[in-house]
């Protein structure tokens, strides 16, 4: 579980990868129309952001997070944490960080997606400042992921 002190973020490696994965799902993050390897290759393709993991004690990935940045908004991906590890802090120690960063960068403002029924995530969020723009979000599939 937890000690005094947070585990440090880092930069995805490609080793992580199947670790990640296991993570996201664990999470409840991926969906079967989208190949999450696939989005891991995207993201080292297109390095507009940083791609961060942290490993717990035993050197497990226990979180990761994908941010990106387009010279107008950043946005927030993929942020999971280990069951073990919520409710530690630490999903508010990287959303800290990826402000920091997105700030570093210019950023001027971050939005990004949840799910509308995921209550406890919403509550994370609404707890960090976050609340529902007045947009609608509009999306249209130009690759399909086999």
């Amino acid at each position: 579980m937890m000690n005094s002190t947070l585990p440090a973020l880092r930069d995805f490696v490609p080793d992580d990868a199947d670790a990640v994965v296991r993570l996201w799902t664990d999470c409840g993050l991926t969906r079967p129309w989208n190949d999450p390897h696939k989005d891991i290759q995207r993201k080292l393709a297109n390095r507009n952001g940083a791609f961060w993991v942290a490993e717990d004690p035993s050197g497990a990935i226990m979180a990761a997070v994908m941010i990106g940045y387009d010279g107008h908004r950043g946005t927030i991906n993929y942020l999971a944490v280990a069951e073990a590890w919520r409710r530690s802090g630490f999903g508010a120690h990287i959303m800290a960080q990826a402000e920091a960063f997105l700030i570093a960068q210019g950023c001027p403002k971050v939005s990004f997606f949840v799910r509308k029924d995921n209550a406890a995530v919403l509550a994370f969020y609404d707890g960090l400042g976050y609340q529902a723009d007045d947009v609608h979000f509009l999306g249209k599939r130009l690759i399909v992921d086999d």
